[in-house]
């Protein structure tokens, strides 16, 4: 089967032809892949940015792990799913023993492995997963829309982390899909948000269609301005998505006093902090990565609502046959798009 693979430490990916995954073991279902979208992560792995030395060991691997498609077989001992289940999955495994895994924070164990990152994922027209990581998409649900679930459970977390009130004044950093997904839920949930990229029109232009009413371009109009034009005072809240280090000092500078900054983006350099004033501001600084397992139901009771699901569908800017991977992965490099899927069905 055709397979988007990463062989060995260094740039690139490659197409190969791999045998299909072995029947799924105990607790495990086999898939049939409709979707699975190109990630961030992905790209910094493509690029092999500093941070991801990590997955050496565990090379060669097909990647992907934003994925949804039909349950296809059924391992020993599991129970709610059948053949022919639509689903989606958590990519973290966690090891199951630790304390963190009994406590269910499955994000927190330092054994955990992640579906196309350190064992083979959704880039493949099929992949064995846990039962344990899969939930069923909701009746109505169009499959490969599933493959949205993940970054819209990671912009859920970010939400968490942040503790978004109803009311909050929330400036929302980088309007890739994560950052899309951030503004869009906090606006749901009744925050006044603010959208910010940096020489992004299109994807703006895609925060538009979503219905999120504030939005600047910062190539435009400088942070500062921009919040004071929105807001006329700063900040409760900044939720950063971009990846870029500057933007984390240039959000503080717009946050109230004892506000909260959530750094949701990956990083390949570090982060020099004002540390002083961080303290004279009482800011909180924290960071979200991953997600848990209660934020699934609630993202896929927002894609089961219709009157949602035209929102969450303009992210989907592409949608490619897998045979297309390298055209796509660098379209997500140059934003010229927002969120690929590619499709291993039809190949």
């Amino acid at each position: 089967m055709l397979s988007l693979r990463k062989l060995a430490a260094g740039p690139g990916l490659e197409l190969r032809d791999v045998a299909p995954p072995p029947p799924p073991g105990p607790g495990e279902v086999g898939i049939r892949v409709a979707a699975a979208g190109i990630c961030g992560s992905d790209i910094h792995a493509y690029e092999w940015t500093p941070g991801y030395e990590f997955m050496v060991p565990h090379l060669p691997l097909t990647m992907g792990h934003e994925f949804a498609g039909h349950v296809t077989a059924v391992g020993e001992g599991v129970q709610g799913l059948t053949i022919g289940d639509a689903v989606t999955a958590w990519p973290t495994i966690g090891c199951r023993q630790c304390r963190a895994c009994r406590e269910d924070r499955m994000q927190d164990c330092q054994a955990r492995r992640i579906l196309g990152l350190h064992c083979d994922g959704g880039f493949a027209p099929h992949l064995v997963a846990p039962a344990f990581n899969c939930f069923r998409l909701p009746a109505g649900v169009d499959v490969a829309l599933g493959a949205l679930s993940e970054p819209l459970s990671i912009a859920d977390n970010a939400l968490r982390v942040a503790e978004i009130e109803p009311g909050d004044v929330v400036l929302v950093l980088g309007p890739g899909p994560i950052g899309l997904g951030i503004a869009w839920m906090a606006q749901l949930r009744g925050a006044r948000v603010l959208l910010a990229g940096f020489d992004d029109a299109l994807r703006l232009a895609c925060a538009e269609r979503m219905g999120i009413r504030h939005r600047v371009d910062l190539r435009d109009t400088p942070m500062a301005e921009a919040v004071r034009q929105v807001f006329g005072e700063a900040v409760d809240r900044v939720i950063e998505a971009t990846g870029v280090t500057t933007s984390i000092t240039e959000g503080l500078s717009v946050l109230r006093s004892s506000g909260i900054l959530v750094i949701a983006g990956i990083h390949s350099r570090p982060l020099e902090v004002p540390v002083t004033t961080l303290v004279r501001n009482k800011h909180q600084l924290r960071a979200a990565h991953d997600t848990t397992r209660d934020a699934w139901p609630r993202v896929l009771a927002l894609l089961a609502d219709p009157a949602n699901r035209a929102a969450l569908e303009a992210m989907v800017t592409h949608r490619l046959p897998l045979r297309e991977a390298a055209r796509g992965f660098e379209m997500a490099r140059r934003k010229d798009a927002v969120k690929i899927l590619l499709r291993p069905d039809e190949d």
